[in-house]
């Protein structure tokens, strides 16, 4: 899901080259100019309101996981001022609590510029970021260079952790290993009906190559083999060669970890070569419903992918007691849109730092740290507290596309191994319907 910082030599950059690279240290040099440090604490102090910043992709290749922000976290902002805001014992009373949400433009080196000025001109007193490693871990780079408390969802454990080591930023979202267990779990319910056969769509990106080494390593151990055609690059538009050898290879189920236009592309060509796996199960290119419904036609039935958040979760906010289907609900009352899985993830991490703030009852960074570091909440995404690695993991289920009653296509749950407390809202199909 997202990419990661740059590569080198096959490896995630270190947090110091990504720094170095992108030429933060200057940009916080040229911010911090004529402004003591004294001066800065003061007008902080000053201030009569608590300001997070949020470093958001809403416009650029991600903006799909960013356009839910601004509604999911004021929605969020509202219930918590509701209640008078957050208690300060050095100012005696409550305060109000304000967002600066600020454009990455979807771009690595710019989120990490977004998050200085968000620390150094703007002064905010916590970092809140989500959407993908590509957002996540430059901002979390910057927090940890600054001693920023920081708060972060919606990007892979391992990607995330690859920033590490972290003093000041705290992490929830699933793992990779847990997907890959997913996505074999799911097989395994047909596995008397395929001959265990697995194709992978797998780019040249970080995601392509984590992925395919989890999955190369787990699926030979669960009797599946494995045909890894290699890498291929962003906006491939011919993949007959890759269909042609998974042809070859009798190949009965295909997964991947791909962008929407890229899945499209290679999906389309599959069933024009007469390719007909029956599985395919796939992340990143069909989270979103517009997404899937851009695949045209029928092509998208019975598509399988993880599902990380729905209405069917059984979570509430810790704000104000309102379901994920309430949430869900009241975000397609005024949008007119779907829910999307993201949704929740943006309004937990709100409930977060209500409760951090709550708790450290002062603006002092190394309290409000601390206070992050014990959370111990109900969310609307789940229980949140951190382990001695500073992440929580969040439950992964398993999800299929089908048309739809309300929306020309709707997710339902079909596999929720490990986490019974989500149900089941529909069986599996199989094998994916063929079109003529």
């Amino acid at each position: 899901m997202g990419l990661t910082l740059t590569r080198k030599n096959g490896l995630l950059e270190s947090r110091r080259n990504f720094l170095r690279k992108a030429g933060i240290a200057g940009a916080a040099l040229a911010l911090t100019t004529g402004l003591p440090l004294t001066h800065r604490a003061r007008a902080s102090r000053r201030r009569d309101y608590i300001l997070i910043g949020l470093p958001n992709p809403s416009t650029g290749p991600l903006a799909d996981f960013g356009e839910a922000s601004p509604w999911a976290n004021e929605r969020a902002i509202a219930a918590i001022n509701g209640q008078g805001g957050v208690h300060v014992d050095e100012y005696g009373k409550k305060l109000p609590v304000r967002m600066k949400m600020v454009d990455t433009e979807s771009d690595p080196t710019k989120a990490g510029e977004v998050a200085v000025k968000l620390i150094l001109q703007d002064q905010v007193d916590l970092m809140v970021v989500l959407h993908t490693p590509d957002t996540v871990n430059p901002v979390a780079a910057i927090c940890e260079r600054y001693g920023m408390p920081c708060i972060s969802l919606d990007a892979p454990v391992e990607a995330w952790m690859t920033g590490g080591p972290y003093k000041w930023c705290y992490h929830a979202f699933w793992t990779v290993d847990a997907l890959t267990d997913l996505y074999i779990g799911m097989w395994d319910l047909c596995s008397d009906r395929t001959n265990k056969i697995v194709g992978g769509f797998w780019p040249n990106d970080a995601d392509g190559k984590e992925w395919s080494d989890l999955f190369k390593k787990k699926l030979p151990e669960r009797g599946y083999k494995v045909i890894d055609p290699g890498r291929f690059p962003y906006f491939t538009r011919d993949y007959s060669g890759m269909v042609n050898q998974f042809r070859k290879e009798k190949v009965d189920i295909v997964t991947g970890v791909v962008i929407p236009p890229d899945w499209a592309a290679a999906w389309r060509q599959c069933r024009q070569l007469g390719f007909a796996p029956k599985v395919a199960t796939i992340g990143k290119a069909i989270l979103f419903p517009a997404a899937v419904q851009a695949i045209g036609g029928d092509l998208p039935a019975g598509l399988t992918s993880e599902v990380w958040w729905s209405p069917h979760h059984p979570y509430r906010s810790s704000l104000t007691g309102e379901t994920a289907r309430e949430l869900c609900e009241a975000w397609s009352k005024e949008t007119g849109k779907p829910w999307t899985q993201p949704i929740g993830f943006k309004y937990a991490a709100f409930e977060i730092a209500f409760d951090s703030l709550s708790r450290a009852g002062s603006l002092d960074r190394e309290k409000i740290r601390l206070a992050v570091a014990s959370t111990d909440l109900d969310t609307i995404v789940g229980h949140i507290k951190y382990n001695d690695k500073q992440y929580a993991e969040t439950p992964l289920v398993g999800g299929q596309w089908v048309k739809g009653k309300r929306w020309p296509w709707e997710l339902e749950i079909v596999y929720n191994h490990g986490h019974k407390a989500i149900p089941n809202t529909a069986e599996l199909m199989f094998p994916i319907p063929i079109n003529p």
